[in-house]
C-alpha cells in the first residue's frame, strides 16, 4: 500500500490533519498513520472506517479524533446549474401579462390660419386673409352673403397619431358686432388643415360659449373633435349658421394672439 508520502506534513500547532486509516474501528478506536507516524486515534459516534480510508481528523494536544471519511474522488463531472437567462421550468402557470407603460400631456395647437369665406372667396377687406376675424351669419341689412369664419391647424395636432385624446379647449374672444346681448355661436369641424382655394368642407357642429361683447372663455369642446384633429381627419375649427343671425365677431390671429388657440390632453398606452 502507497504510503501517500504527500501527507507527510509538520503536526505542530495544526488543528485539522489528514491521515490514513491503518485499521477498521475496534473500541472506538482506530490506528491512523499521519506525516509517517502511525498513532492511535478515536473515532467519532457510529463512524465507519476501513484501513486506507483518507481520514481528517482534529488534534487536541496529544489526542487524535477521527471526525470524517473524506470521499473518493467522483467519477461523473456534476451538471452545472442553468445560466441565469435561460428559460425557466414550466410549471403550468401563466405569467401575468407586463404592466403597460401609460404616459400621458398635453399639446398646444395655435392656428396657422384665421380667416373668413364670404360670397365665394375669402374674405381681404380688413385684416390679412390668413389673420382674419371670424364671423358668422350676414350683417343686418347688408348685401353680402353670410360668412363662414374659420380656424385652421396645419399638422400639429396630427404630430400626436396614434394617442388618445382626454380633453380638447379652445380659446374664444367675441368682438363688437351684432346685438349687445350674450351671443352663442355655433361652432364647426372643417376637413382643410389650411386655407383652401374655395369653400371650407364644414362638418360636426355644436353650440359654442355664450359671450357678450368683449368677454372671452376657455371653452371645452367634445373629446371627438380633439380625436379627430389628433387623427388628421379633420384640421380647423370654424363658426357657421344655415341663417343670417345670429351675426357674432369672433377674433381671429390677427386681433387677439390667443385667438381659437386649442389645447389637446392626451395619453398613450404601449406595452
Amino acid at each position: 500500500m502507497a504510503d501517500f508520502a504527500d501527507t507527510r506534513v509538520s503536526l505542530a500547532g495544526t488543528g485539522v490533519v489528514r491521515g490514513i486509516a491503518q485499521t477498521a474501528v475496534s473500541s472506538g478506536a482506530c490506528l491512523v498513520k499521519i506525516g509517517g507516524i502511525v498513532v492511535t486515534a478515536r473515532a467519532a459516534s457510529g463512524l465507519t472506517v476501513a484501513a486506507g480510508n483518507l481520514l481528517f481528523l482534529v488534534r487536541s494536544a496529544s489526542t487524535y479524533t477521527v471526525f470524517a471519511v473524506v470521499p473518493p474522488a467522483p467519477t461523473t463531472t456534476p451538471t452545472p446549474p442553468p445560466p441565469a437567462d435561460s428559460t425557466p421550468v414550466d410549471t403550468g402557470d401563466t405569467p401575468p401579462a407586463p404592466k403597460p407603460t401609460v404616459r400621458t400631456g398635453t399639446l398646444t395647437c395655435v392656428p396657422t390660419a384665421t380667416a373668413c369665406y364670404r360670397d365665394g372667396s375669402w374674405r381681404s377687406d380688413g385684416d390679412p386673409t390668413n389673420s382674419f376675424d371670424l364671423y358668422q351669419g350676414r350683417y343686418g341689412g347688408s348685401s353680402y352673403g353670410r360668412n363662414t369664419g374659420v380656424a385652421f391647424y396645419g399638422s400639429k395636432p396630427h404630430t400626436l397619431s396614434g394617442a388618445t385624446c382626454t380633453k380638447a379647449t379652445v380659446q374664444i374672444k367675441r368682438l363688437s358686432a351684432g346685438d349687445y346681448a350674450a351671443r352663442a355661436a355655433t361652432l364647426r369641424l372643417v376637413s382643410q388643415t389650411s386655407r383652401p382655394g374655395g369653400a371650407p368642407t364644414l362638418n360636426e357642429s355644436t353650440s359654442g360659449p355664450s359671450l357678450t361683447i368683449g368677454s372671452s372663455t376657455t371653452f371645452t369642446l367634445p373629446v371627438s373633435w380633439g380625436q379627430a384633429l389628433i387623427d388628421g381627419t379633420r384640421g380647423g375649427i370654424g363658426i357657421s349658421v344655415s341663417s343670417d343671425d345670429p351675426y357674432i365677431h369672433l377674433a381671429g390671429r390677427g386681433s387677439w394672439s390667443a385667438a381659437f388657440t386649442v389645447t389637446i390632453s392626451w395619453r398613450r398606452t404601449s406595452s
